[in-house]
């Protein structure tokens, strides 16, 4: 497809909103992470052109996130004796990064249950909005983590700065009530950024600032590459990775819902791997897929490569003389304008809602949010997901079980009219029963089905096996099997097989599951299993 005049004009008007909005964001991120704006700038710039060149989505911004940037704040706290050995988790997280989309694993990615990925982003938004109240007192960011800020709200409430609390109030409420009108022209973040710096340059002058940023191309940093930094950086580099890729993937949904598209996600985990290994590489801070960027580039026009393209290349320009513009801007600013988006990013609506939503999975957001406030993003993760896993396990062995037909069938019925049968006959009892596994059977209900389906498989003489409408069956589900014809030849009851083929063949044969039941016992149809039960009885 050729490239049109009207296409470049709509990707620049794309671009250059995504940059606006991109830049306070930036600087904030920046800060909060404790690397200082300017790596907040240089990880969009290094991540946004990376992700837009070789990434799966054509109108996807990248750069730094909330998520991201708490984590890594927890990483440079960890290393504050040893920058680069921080750094060296970045490049590392962007190193699996872009092995997760080589090996095709962007999709299973996507996977993670949301109550998972609500309790992280709620935890997030959480842990911002406790580490950022410091400052919006007055006071410096207090290195520890949300803890360790509550702990110094007491001191920081008793001196309290007027300035910087005016200017945060300020600050929030401009974000806040931003007329929807002027947001075309100036979206809110933008806009607070701007009267906040205004009103503590010429009025609330008193407010601590952020200081000299320095301005240029960043100087490349050399990671520290060792056998034990390497094996410390594991952990938190796999963590960074999941979630700087689910970031990214979740914010391509949205994309794609905006514009009608279908992103790639393995292309989309090497081109930000690629942004992030870069990132790493000159003191930057590591990036995802940014949701309101996104979103603002899309609004705009934005609909190729060329506008994420675009939007770096402003930001490395604004970089390259911004410096003395951006140390004037007060802390408390950038406090307000953090504390609206870790407001913003609490999933209220799953909140709000929790008394619909299933418990088991609600638990689940709840554990999750309350590891990664209180212990440890890394941790919190691993946890979410275990949970997760548990509900819904659970979830599957109702769900399976209510898909297993045990019944009993009537000789009267089921082996014909008496006159055909031996004299003894009785008409009236049920000596051939039936299990049917129809649907999916996985280890979820591997235990239950054993102890449902053994007591009714001891009631019988002959028990039909029927797989003819499973759809799949696991290693653990045909374990099941192999006890359910050792109950069976344990109580002299004998077992016919019917309608085996497929996946549950495959499951069953491999672990020669049914090398008890004798070759004449395997038939196709209800017919054929009705002539070998009269057979055999």
């Amino acid at each position: 497809m050729k490239y049109s005049w009207s296409a470049l004009r709509e990707d620049t008007f794309g671009g250059m909103t995504a940059a606006v909005v991109a830049l306070p964001l930036s600087l904030a991120f920046g800060v909060a992470s404790g690397l200082g704006a300017i790596a907040g700038l240089y990880g969009a710039i290094a991540v946004g052109f990376f992700a837009a060149v070789f990434g799966g989505t054509k109108t996807q911004i990248s750069g730094p996130t909330a998520p991201l940037a708490v984590a890594m704040s927890v990483v440079v706290t960890s290393y504050a004796d040893n920058l680069a050995e921080a750094l060296t988790i970045a490049i590392f997280a962007g190193i699996i990064q872009i092995l997760l989309g080589t090996l095709k694993l962007g999709s299973f990615v996507a996977y993670t249950p949301y109550p998972v990925i609500s309790g992280f982003t709620t935890g997030v938004g959480a842990i911002i909005i406790l580490v950022q109240s410091i400052p919006f007192l007055g006071s410096e960011v207090a290195l520890g983590g949300p803890l360790e800020s509550v702990r110094r709200w007491p001191e920081a409430l008793a001196n309290i700065e007027i300035s910087s609390l005016t200017l945060a109030l300020i600050t929030v409420a401009v974000a806040t009530f931003w007329p929807a009108r002027l947001r075309k022209l100036l979206p809110p973040t933008v806009a607070a950024l701007v009267v906040g710096t205004l009103m503590g340059t010429f009025w609330l002058s008193g407010a601590h600032t952020i200081g000299e940023v320095p301005t240029g191309l960043p100087r490349p940093e050399l990671p520290a590459i060792s056998l034990d930094t390497l094996i410390g950086a594991l952990l938190p580099a796999v963590t960074i990775a999941l979630i700087g890729s689910i970031n990214s993937l979740l914010t391509a949904l949205v994309g794609d819902s905006m514009t009608g598209g279908d992103h790639n996600p393995n292309r989309e985990l090497i081109g930000v791997g690629l942004g992030n290994v870069l990132a790493g590489l000159i003191g930057a801070i590591p990036g995802a897929g940014a949701t309101t960027a996104t979103a603002a580039n899309i609004k705009a026009g934005g609909r190729t490569r060329v506008s994420g393209v675009l939007c770096a290349m402003i930001l490395l320009a604004l970089v390259l003389g911004i410096g003395r513009y951006v140390d004037t801007i007060p802390h408390a600013v950038l406090a307000g304008i953090l504390m609206k988006v870790g407001f913003d990013i609490v999933d209220w609506r799953y909140l709000r809602r929790f008394r619909f939503v299933q418990r088991e999975q609600f638990v689940v957001m709840i554990l999750t949010l309350g590891f990664t406030v209180f212990v440890d993003l890394v941790i919190a993760v691993a946890i979410g997901l275990i949970a997760a896993a548990m509900a819904s396990a659970r979830q599957f062995e109702r769900l399976e079980l209510d898909r297993v037909i045990s019944v009993p069938l009537l000789d009267m019925t089921f082996l014909g009219p008496p006159e055909d049968l031996d004299a003894d006959f009785d008409p009236f009892s049920a000596r051939v029963g039936m299990v049917a596994l129809r649907g999916t059977f996985t280890a979820a209900s591997s235990k239950r089905l054993i102890t449902t389906l053994s007591l009714d498989i001891r009631e019988h003489k002959v028990v039909i096996l029927d797989f003819t409408d499973t759809v799949y069956m696991d290693e653990s589900a045909a374990l099941v099997v192999e006890r359910m014809v050792d109950v069976a030849h344990e109580e002299g009851t004998e077992c016919i097989v019917m309608g085996l083929g497929g996946v549950a063949e495959t499951s069953l044969e491999a672990l020669e599951v049914l090398r008890r039941v004798p070759e004449d016992r395997f038939v196709e149809t209800l017919d054929d299993a009705r002539e070998v039960a009269r057979r055999l009885l």
